[in-house]
C-alpha cells in the first residue's frame, strides 16, 4: 500500500502534499455538486472530507451524480463513501446521514478548514451561508450558483466577496422539474474543488 501511496502522490508538487494531507474540507450535500466535488477532492489526495446528506439514491440522480444503478435506494452518504473508497484509501471520510440546519452546521463542520455548499434550494444555501459566516467569519465557504442549462461555458466564473466564493454564472435557475445536466454540474463542482485548492495553496508556488 505504501508503494501505491508513493505513486499516487508522485506527480504532485512536493510543497502541496503536506497542505493537502492536513486539510479538512466539509461538503454540505452529496448530490450533483457534492458527489462530484468529493470525487475530485479525493483524487487530489485531500486529507479528510466531512460530508452530510439526508437523501437516498434515486434513478433520477444517475444523470449527473456519482452513483451507480446498483446503489438505488442506498443512502447517498453510504453509497458515496463506498465509491470514494474504490478510488483510494488515503482520504479520511466522515459521513453524516442528516439534514443540515442552523443547529447542526457548527457541530458537523466546525473543525473543517473550508466548507463547500452543494444544496439544491436557495433557502438552504442562504441558511448555510448565514450560519457559517456568523460562526466562522474568517473561514471560507464556497457555493454554487447558476449551473442550469447547457453550453455558455464562458459565463461560468468564480467571484469572491470576503470569505464567500461563488462558482457558476449566478443567473440560470432550474425550471419546473427539469434537473441540471451533467456537463455544467460537473464544471461547477470542479470549479468549487479547484477554488478550495487555490485557497489552501495560496502563496505556495
Amino acid at each position: 500500500m505504501q508503494a501505491i501511496k508513493d505513486q499516487f502522490f508522485s506527480r504532485h508538487n512536493p510543497r502541496f502534499i503536506p497542505i493537502l494531507r492536513h486539510a479538512r474540507i466539509g461538503i454540505a450535500g452529496a448530490g450533483g455538486l457534492g458527489s462530484n466535488v468529493a470525487v475530485t477532492l479525493v483524487r487530489t489526495g485531500i486529507g479528510a472530507l466531512v460530508i452530510a446528506d439526508f437523501d437516498r439514491v434515486e434513478a433520477s440522480n444517475l444523470n449527473r451524480q456519482q452513483f451507480f444503478l446498483s446503489q438505488l435506494g442506498e443512502t447517498k452518504v453510504d453509497a458515496l463513501k463506498s465509491n470514494l473508497e474504490k478510488i483510494h484509501p488515503f482520504t479520511l471520510l466522515e459521513m453524516h446521514q442528516i439534514r443540515i440546519n442552523e443547529e447542526n452546521v457548527v457541530p458537523i463542520f466546525g473543525q473543517c478548514d473550508i466548507l463547500i455548499e452543494a444544496f439544491d434550494t436557495a433557502e438552504s444555501k442562504e441558511m448555510l451561508i448565514e450560519t457559517w459566516c456568523s460562526a466562522f467569519p474568517k473561514k471560507p465557504i464556497i457555493v454554487g450558483s447558476g449551473l442550469a442549462g447547457v453550453g455558455n461555458n464562458n459565463a461560468l466564473k468564480t467571484r469572491q466577496s470576503g470569505t464567500l466564493y461563488i462558482c457558476g454564472d449566478e443567473t440560470t435557475q432550474l425550471q419546473g422539474r427539469i434537473s441540471p445536466m451533467a456537463p455544467r454540474v460537473g464544471i461547477v463542482a470542479n470549479m468549487q474543488a479547484n477554488c478550495a485548492l487555490e485557497i489552501l495553496f495560496k502563496g505556495i508556488q
